[in-house]
């Protein structure tokens, strides 16, 4: 007898199906309880789906259940659709012995483990295929289940994805490809990046974070993310490349810190350079690549300026990734670290000294963003300074003063000091500063007991009491005693004498003046010097 058609059933206007509504409501509880206890009302109906997961096809596959005295055949290439429309249309009572169909789906799930790698990836395809997979039971088990594999073939052996599967289920199954699988093994790239390309940004995070929870190894997953982004950034559109950076960034932040290297950082940084990515995930990048820097080079920090910027190179980016490294997350900066920094921050404020557009801000920021402790030797930043000077030669004296504040002239060596009191770009007290120190430090040498002369006592002072005036120490070549290690500063001793003197000089007249004004009451009288151009405010 042919089932009398009374039901007029649309499914999310993609088609209409004309069924039994006596046999659809047997196994449905949704249309029993749309029609009540008593499904004897006469005429056609007509019911609207709008939602229907899975559509037309979702609902043919139910109907097949129904229509089939409650059987069907259960596939990985149906068993998501099947199980969505089973929950949708509420098939969770057995009928006279007959397993319902959302039993039946389930327990075709709890097999799953026993499916080949290309049922996973078929099932995987269709969970993709569904407006809001994240919801689906199956989509978990899938991605559960192809991620205990790869965990299982890492402790194992690495497996082409040629291999057929045995009785384990450990080994997998993709169909024929031969060539391609010599071109895996013959690459250091794992055999399953390849087959995983098909999935969207939302699922490869699903699929990562399945990863963690079992403990995959952290490198093969930011190897894995890394080729995910390289082979699909060829066919996506912009939003899609914001949308898969961001999902790459929001995975790395959760792996060990030396999962990715610092060159694939910068590689990541440049790619952002032209999209739109949230701030949340830019600072995650430059915390990553903070945590790094000791292992950067100074090409990855020349990264060009935003537009509407006129610096050359991003200063603001090198001062923030500075910060990330002072205070990131790898805890204490060990010294050899910090050495490391200092010498690449080094090389780059000599690579944008000579920028006219570089505000002395910026270049004093840069210039002291790292402890005293992070540097041995002060040589490349004074000459940094040097060559911004040279470019900015209209800054004031007072501007060039703070230039020097970035300066330790204790750090400096004699050749640096040398140059430095000879050069009239630098501020004089500047110079005085770096003679003071040089010769405390070669007083130091030359003499048993370190002299600690203070500044109001320069040699330039009578030296009272004393037979022997500190220049006479100093500067008497008869009374040297210096070994073969200090020859060299012997040498720049003899160069810099005229100059030491001549400063000594100055100083005496300019603690003279000092003198008279402190004598003097009256409160703001300006006194000019006229021998040395310099204004003395009290």
């Amino acid at each position: 007898m042919e089932p009398y058609c009374n039901l007029e059933v649309d499914v999310n206007g993609e088609e209409t199906f004309m069924v039994d509504k006596t046999i659809i409501a047997q196994y449905s509880g949704k249309f029993a309880k749309l029609f009540g206890k008593s499904s004897e009302a006469r005429g056609k109906l007509k019911v609207i789906f709008n939602d229907f997961p899975g559509g037309a096809e979702g609902f043919e596959l139910m109907l097949r259940f129904c229509y089939n005295n409650g059987t069907t055949n259960i596939t990985p290439s149906n068993l998501l659709l099947t199980h969505c429309a089973a929950e949708f249309m509420e098939m969770k009572e057995s009928v006279a012995g007959v397993f319902n169909l959302l039993e039946q789906t389930e327990k075709t799930l709890q097999e799953m483990n026993f499916w080949t790698w290309s049922g996973l990836l078929i099932a995987l395809k269709q969970c993709q295929n569904l407006s809001s997979p994240t919801d689906s039971l199956v989509l978990e088990k899938c991605l559960d289940t192809l991620v205990g594999r790869l965990v299982l073939a890492s402790e194992a052996s690495p497996c082409p994805s040629t291999c057929s599967t045995d009785s384990s289920g450990i080994r997998f199954s993709c169909d024929s490809k031969s060539t391609e699988s010599i071109k895996t093994n013959s690459s250091r790239t794992p055999w399953w990046f390849e087959d995983l390309l098909f999935l969207s940004p939302l699922l490869v995070e699903m699929l990562v974070k399945s990863m963690l929870s079992r403990k995959l190894d952290h490198v093969v997953i930011s190897k894995f993310l890394l080729y995910y982004q390289k082979a699909k950034f060829s066919t996506v559109t912009t939003d899609e490349k914001c949308k898969i950076i961001e999902m790459i960034l929001d995975m790395h932040y959760n792996l060990d810190h030396g999962s990715i290297s610092c060159k694939n950082l910068f590689g990541i940084l440049r790619v952002t350079l032209s999209l739109n990515i949230s701030k949340c995930s830019r600072n995650k990048l430059e915390n990553m690549i903070g945590s790094h820097l000791d292992q950067a080079t100074l090409d990855n920090l020349l990264v060009p300026s935003p537009y509407g910027i006129r610096y050359l190179y991003d200063v603001n980016l090198v001062l923030r990734i500075l910060k990330a490294f002072l205070h990131g997350r790898t805890g204490l900066v060990t010294p050899i670290r910090m050495r490391k920094v200092a010498g690449l921050i080094d090389l780059y404020i000599a690579e944008i000294a000579p920028d006219p557009s570089l505000k002395t801000s910026k270049f004093l920021a840069l210039a002291t963003a790292l402890p005293d402790s992070a540097r041995d030797s002060y040589d490349e930043l004074y000459h940094a300074v040097d060559m911004y000077l040279e470019v900015h030669a209209q800054l004031s004296q007072e501007d060039r003063m703070k230039l020097c504040c970035g300066l330790n002239y204790e750090k400096l060596s004699p050749q640096a000091c040398v140059h430095l009191s000879q050069n009239t770009k630098f501020p004089p007290k500047s110079a005085v500063q770096a003679l003071i120190s040089q010769s405390s430090k070669l007083n130091n040498v030359l003499r048993p007991t370190p002299s600690t002369t203070p500044y109001n006592n320069w040699p330039c002072s009578s030296g009272k009491g004393d037979k022997t005036s500190e220049q006479d120490v100093l500067y008497d070549d008869g009374n040297f005693d210096i070994s073969d290690d200090n020859e060299k500063l012997r040498t720049h001793l003899q160069g810099m004498q005229c100059r030491v003197m001549e400063l000594e000089k100055i100083c005496k007249k300019m603690q003279s003046q000092m003198r008279k004004i402190t004598k003097s009451n009256v409160s703001g009288q300006m006194v000019k010097n006229k021998d040395f151009g310099c204004t003395v405010i009290k």
